[in-house]
């Protein structure tokens, strides 16, 4: 029998409003389709090869958490690279989505290099908190989310980047672009929390996309 094995970065600092419900529901549905599933938490100075999931998972988190995951995440640059460009899933939410990028600038002025595998950045605005219940549209239908940050979040090259969705309620990337998240071959990067995956429609796209990238056989 054929494990479907996740990967979760930095469970233990990165999991900020119930984003570990998004690995629980994808589990629950990879149940539902007769597979067993394994999750691994990938955490400070733990080894990493990103091939060797079916899926990554990389949840959300506070200035000082992810101050603490920049000075670990940049050993885990190239083979995270390598993963996203071969088009396998992947779902980033809040800060892990903001570390896709090139920097993050926090609410103290630090800027934290990020991993730069994608064209964007993210500025902290402490005069605009976008907080509060979300709903945007995506290929996969529509979403309705929670979103609390501060951090602003801009495409560098918006011919290679797509948005996740486009709002019709709240601010998704920052309150001037109308647009919520990205994806990006199979990377889907949000700020939605709630979790995400209590919109099965979106839920049961990645489930497609895992069993569409394994060879598993259900158990």
């Amino acid at each position: 029998m054929t494990t479907i094995r996740i990967a979760y970065l930095y469970e233990d600092l990165m999991n900020t409003y119930g984003d570990a419900g998004d690995v629980k529901i994808i589990r629950y549905l990879l149940a539902q389709e007769g597979y067993s599933s394994t999750v691994d938490n990938i955490s400070l100075g733990d080894d990493f090869t990103a091939f060797d999931y079916d899926f990554l998972f990389f949840g959300g988190g506070q200035d000082f958490e992810q101050s603490v995951v920049a000075r670990d995440i940049m050993r885990h640059k190239e083979t995270l690279t390598a993963y996203i460009e071969a088009g396998r899933p992947m779902l980033c939410i809040c800060g892990g989505y903001q570390f896709l990028g090139d920097y993050y600038q926090t609410s103290g002025g630090e800027t934290i290099k990020c991993l730069g595998i994608l064209p964007l950045h993210t500025i902290f605005n402490p005069e605009k908190r976008m907080i509060g219940d979300t709903h945007y549209q995506t290929e996969f239908g529509e979403v309705h989310a929670f979103e609390n940050h501060s951090g602003q979040t801009f495409f560098d090259d918006p011919q290679k980047l797509q948005p996740f969705g486009k709002m019709i309620t709240g601010y998704g990337n920052n309150p001037q672009d109308g647009v919520e998240g990205l994806q990006y071959k199979q990377t889907i990067g949000s700020y939605s929390h709630g979790p995400l995956l209590k919109n099965l429609n979106i839920a049961q796209e990645l489930v497609k996309q895992i069993l569409a990238s394994t060879t598993a056989d259900p158990s």
